[in-house]
């Protein structure tokens, strides 16, 4: 008989006709829960590490090396009534079984700067400002632009244009040690002078130091100073500031 080689067959041609569903995001995971905690991990970028207490972006020098787990990021929604009310950041380690609780395990760096970025353009509060850091650890992908545009929205809430402002200029200033290159530099004596020089103008009230920060992290000849001018900029809320952030890495593009 060829009973079953057909029933065989007209089940399969019924699961090709059957359309394939789309895969969950990572919002819509959340939007789903009641309750409880959605977890994802991704890709750390290079030098990225955790050593179960703090996050660090160097994991070593020329002579020494800390217990310190490489990757990947790892980010504990906490949700309710499909609202994320809390979020945690952590790097290396394993997860800790709990109730009510969905992993999605790795996904790619793509999906989840995207999704933390939209939190953070979205969401209130501390979520909002706490959304910004994971995504600045992810392995290869742009971000800047999306953090300059919160930066300059005057609707976000303070600390998270704060804390965009922090990592805009983060990216900024590798970029600037990338133009430079390789530059003699003075002795670290007089390097530090320098800095501490760089600190204390960036501590002058009503924004005074600001030219000379920007006339230094556009023009002096030594890298280092460079980079810590951008730094101390960074910790202002200047817009002369987001704007040299934004000369400098569009330049890069």
């Amino acid at each position: 008989m060829r009973t079953a080689p057909l029933i065989a067959t007209t089940a399969a041609m019924l699961l090709t006709m059957v359309p394939s569903l789309p895969a969950q995001s990572i919002a819509d995971h959340v939007r789903s829960l009641a309750d409880g905690q959605v977890r994802f991990s991704f890709a750390a970028r290079e030098g990225v590490c955790g050593d179960g207490e703090h996050i660090s972006t160097r994991r070593q020098t020329e002579d020494w090396e800390g217990w310190c787990e490489a990757g990947p990021v790892r980010v504990a929604l906490d949700v309710s009534e499909g609202v994320v009310i809390d979020l945690d950041t952590y790097v290396g380690g394993r997860w800790r079984e709990r109730a009510s609780t969905e992993d999605l395990g790795m996904v790619s760096v793509n999906e989840a700067t995207d999704y933390l970025l939209r939190l953070a353009e979205t969401a209130s509060g501390d979520v909002s400002e706490h959304a910004i850091f994971p995504a600045s650890l992810a392995d290869s992908v742009v971000i800047w632009p999306r953090l300059l545009g919160m930066a300059k929205d005057e609707r976000r809430p303070r600390e998270t244009r704060k804390a965009a402002v922090f990592w805009l200029s983060m990216a900024a200033a590798d970029v600037a040690v990338a133009e430079l290159g390789e530059l003699a530099i003075e002795s670290d004596t007089d390097i530090e002078v320098r800095k501490m020089a760089l600190f204390g103008l960036s501590q002058l009230e009503d924004d005074q130091g600001v030219p000379v920060l920007l006339d230094v992290a556009r023009t002096h000849q030594n890298h280092e100073l460079r980079k810590q001018a951008i730094f101390w900029l960074g910790q202002t809320d200047d817009p002369r500031a987001l704007a040299l952030f934004e000369e400098i890495l569009t330049r890069r593009r």
